[in-house]
């Protein structure tokens, strides 16, 4: 069994990123006991002596579970080998190509079984093959999202029954409970340190239950990290207003969002208020004080919390989404009684993001919300994630809004419409539009000409940019 538990430490240790495979692979030809080999790692100071007992757990709880299995297979079939004829090349290449069968064999049964071990073996390999999304489908192949593209996983298709008494393994009751009641479910799973962390949904469809779980980084990403303008990192600077983060589902905003809390719980000693749904990142207090909280659990509403928080002394309010008339009337009025206030909305660009705000209220209130949000509005960055052209990365298209006094007038006097033309003009101030974004990428080579002319705006415009450069 030297050789398959060799294989269940090598594939233990990919999954966790131990080390870099050709590296692995040395440090196994150099040692053959597994545990010799993590001891030298400890001895490196490679990993920590926490790190090495944690993953010394669970490689000796598959192995034992892997050494019955074997045991069983090889009563099934047994292979005698007379004890004077030692192996040639061939029949130990041919024993190892057996050991490995049975390995894999094996490792198919481990996730044709139900249970929590099924949902974090798949949760593991998603994170090690870098992907942003897992998809667990009744009568299907698990599916990731890596680079914005999906791909099958190579496992056995899942059975509606194997895929619902996992899915609802990792549920608390009162989870389980509100799934059944309400048919889906919005929930935050923590995997702990070798997992991680994950925005999860789970929905039920013709074929049976399926589950959806978006990867959350293990560390809050950096403006540079994150590659923002200097535009939208200054907007962490205002002490009040409304910075408004918007893009369609899966453009990276929520991750810019937690960067931003980030930048100001490092540099401020203030009070910072977060409303998530789910709590996707985790702020730690470092020199401000973080308190979040988490729809239907510690509150039952964005607009119940939002209320509240005028209540409980914040400096910074982060809201996950402006879902509602309610909660967008509640985030304006904080930001005018001299709170920040840091949100979401899943619009496309700056100009529809200022329509959208307005069409939520009543034609009678606008007058009064124009001239609210005119003053109030900090600034607004609407993103776009791409496929990078090399199709091994992803490249963030922004467009960057900075309220002006120019802006503000148009704002009140119903001229919206006319603030494409001051962004144009208004590069001094940090403006960006989306096109000018696309074009500037797909001339970096960080996305292909014809992503650019997709996603654009004016392509006319786009296309003879880029054909100008061309010559």
């Amino acid at each position: 069994m030297s050789k398959a538990s060799q294989q269940v430490f090598r594939l233990i240790a990919l999954h966790n990123k131990l080390l870099p495979e050709p590296e692995l692979d040395a440090l196994l030809a150099e040692f053959s006991d597994p545990l010799q080999a993590l001891e030298q790692l400890v001895q490196r100071k490679v990993v920590s002596e926490k790190k090495a007992a944690q993953f010394q757990s669970v490689f000796k709880k598959q192995l034992d579970k892997l050494t019955a299995e074997y045991l069983c297979e090889a009563d099934e079939t047994p292979q005698p080998i007379s004890p004077q004829t030692p192996k040639s090349s061939e029949s130990s290449k041919a024993s190892t190509a057996a050991e490995a069968k049975v390995v894999a064999k094996n490792e198919s049964k481990r996730l044709a079984k139900p249970g929590v071990e099924l949902i974090h073996g798949l949760m593991l390999e998603a994170r090690r093959m870098g992907a942003s999304d897992l998809h667990i489908k009744s009568g299907m192949v698990p599916v990731v999202r890596v680079h914005g593209l999906l791909k099958d996983l190579p496992y056995p298709s899942l059975t509606a029954d194997v895929a619902e008494q996992s899915l609802l393994a990792i549920l608390t009751d009162a989870q389980r409970s509100a799934f059944k009641a309400d048919l889906e479910l919005d929930f935050s799973y923590d995997g702990g340190e070798e997992l991680g962390r994950y925005r999860s949904n789970l929905l039920f469809q013709h074929r049976g239950v399926d589950g959806v779980f978006r990867l959350i980084p293990e560390t809050i990403p950096t403006f540079e990290q994150l590659q923002l303008p200097d535009a939208v990192k200054r907007f962490t600077e205002h002490r009040v207003g409304v910075v408004l983060v918007t893009g369609p589902k899966g453009s990276g905003k929520t991750t810019t969002l937690a960067a931003m809390v980030d930048r100001i719980n490092r540099n401020r000693a203030e009070h910072i208020i977060t409303v998530e749904d789910p709590i996707e990142f985790v702020h730690p207090c470092k020199r401000g004080h973080v308190n979040q909280r988490q729809v239907g659990t510690h509150t039952k509403s964005f607009s119940n919390a939002l209320r509240s928080a005028l209540r409980e002394a914040p400096d910074v309010i982060m809201v996950g989404e402006m879902r509602d008339l309610e909660t967008t009337s509640l985030a304006i009025t904080a930001a005018e009684t001299g709170h920040l206030v840091l949100a979401t909305l899943h619009t496309p660009d700056a100009i529809r993001t200022i329509g959208r705000i307005l069409d939520e209220f009543p034609p009678k209130e606008q007058p009064q919300i124009r001239a609210m949000l005119s003053e109030s509005l900090c600034g607004i960055c609407s993103q776009l994630l791409l496929p990078g052209a090399d199709e091994k990365s992803m490249a963030l298209a922004v467009e960057v809004l900075v309220n002006t006094q120019a802006i503000g007038h148009l704002i009140r006097e119903e001229k919206v419409h006319q603030i494409h033309g001051v962004m144009e003009t208004g590069k001094q101030h940090g403006m960006i539009l989306m096109d000018d974004s696309l074009i500037r990428l797909a001339k970096e080579g960080r996305i292909a000409p014809e992503m650019a002319y997709e996603y654009a705006q004016n392509q006319k415009y786009v296309k003879a940019e880029l054909a100008l450069e061309g010559e």
